[in-house]
């Protein structure tokens, strides 16, 4: 089934709540690590985590959030199939994608970056993830144009594939450092003025990911039953864990850090689940997204009432990534003038559970102010409202 041939309907004219539910998910767990990032940060997480040195309250809770990015990128492709549907077909996303990539992109170098460091000119710039979906939306947007097949052998071919091009390596000022550092090759970009930019999130595998998700698309349309939408989201998700299975028993392929057996077993099933995430490994890709599909599954008949609660995130989700991000860092320097510096020259709590209990606690707020602009924006006649 091609875009072009989809006729909107009803239920292609309305947020899909399943969609929003899960959207809504996995940001609140990128809450939870944003409050880690900021009150936690005496204890930072290498990437893969280290199993002998990182307690297992902050390794699972790390490992809940490596859900955010693969979902919410997927369900970035899958928004952008269903914007088609209703608009006008393939020309329509492929305009739509192209315009609002650009747009993260300025937002990830202005207002994130300042919210994550309250410095107009930091020495660095960190290129992250919503500099990360803008780039995969505006490759999407020629993606778009492919047969659903060919758009479906690309992402397979990047999120399983991309594994391939690790030996591939530029040092820092040889030709192609720059451009490997932005597609595959987590770096330090120097640039001529006294700053450098990190690029925190290596674009190639989002693309392929951002694919899929757009690939999904007609099984959400208008004359889509539910139960064979979800059976299907059942099979991939199933399809995507035993593939990861049999990737990381087989320990050669997909992850670029093997697992190791320990004396605790509860060590060595952190080592199996210890997976890279920058550039997102083939065995990551496998694992969050197979966990997403089944909760997508699952969020379409279970739990009505949780499904509104976390809907009011999922339906203003850029919002409550700038809201949340500058209300964490704001409560972080209030916190270091109120009680001081404790952890060298920046101020953390004692533990992992005083991290949730702060995520819970910007979550409240956030919730009535993410229900506002929902509402705000579905009032709203300006175009520009769109992209927000």
């Amino acid at each position: 089934m091609s875009l072009s041939t989809v006729a909107p309907g009803p239920s292609l004219s309305a947020r899909i709540p399943s969609i929003d539910a899960l959207r809504g998910l996995v940001i609140l767990l990128m809450l939870v690590d944003h409050a880690r990032e900021f009150f936690f940060i005496h204890a930072q997480v290498s990437d893969p985590m280290s199993v002998a040195e990182t307690s297992p309250a902050l390794f699972f809770t790390r490992l809940l959030a490596h859900l955010c990015a693969p979902v919410f990128v997927a369900l970035t492709g899958l928004g952008a199939w269903l914007y088609g549907a209703k608009s006008g077909g393939a020309a329509a996303a492929s305009g739509f994608l192209f315009k609002r990539g650009l747009f993260l992109v300025a937002l990830e170098l202005t207002v994130v970056s300042f919210a994550w460091n309250f410095d107009l000119t930091p020495p660095t710039i960190f290129l992250q993830v919503i500099w990360a979906i803008g780039l995969s939306m505006i490759a999407l947007s020629a993606l778009v144009w492919l047969p659903r097949p060919a758009l479906i052998a690309v992402g397979v071919v990047i999120v399983l594939g991309h594994n391939l091009l690790d030996p591939v390596t530029f040092a820092q000022g040889e030709p192609g450092h720059a451009v490997w550092a932005v597609l595959h090759d987590r770096g330090f970009i120097e640039l001529p003025w006294d700053q450098r930019i990190r690029t925190s999130y290596p674009l190639l595998p989002w693309i392929g990911v951002a694919a899929l998700g757009y690939a999904i698309g007609p099984w959400f349309s208008s004359g889509g039953e539910a139960a064979p939408r979800r059976r299907r989201l059942i099979g991939l998700g199933l399809g995507m864990l035993g593939l990861f299975a049999v990737l990381r028993g087989i320990n050669v392929y997909g992850e670029p850090l093997p697992w190791s057996v320990y004396p605790d077993p509860l060590q060595t099933l952190m080592s199996v689940l210890n997976l890279t995430k920058y550039p997102p490994s083939a065995d990551f890709l496998l694992l969050t997204l197979g966990v997403g599909a089944l909760l997508l599954a699952a969020f379409e008949v279970l739990w009505p009432r949780l499904i509104r609660l976390l809907s009011v995130y999922g339906g203003a989700p850029l919002f409550f990534y700038l809201i949340h991000l500058y209300g964490l860092h704001l409560a972080y320097r209030v916190c270091l003038i109120a009680f001081g510096a404790n952890h060298g020259d920046s101020f953390g709590v004692p533990n992992v559970a005083w991290v949730w209990a702060i995520a819970v606690a910007a979550a409240i707020p956030s919730w009535f102010a993410c229900r506002w602009f929902a509402g705000v924006k579905r009032r709203s006649n300006q175009w520009w409202m769109k992209y927000l």
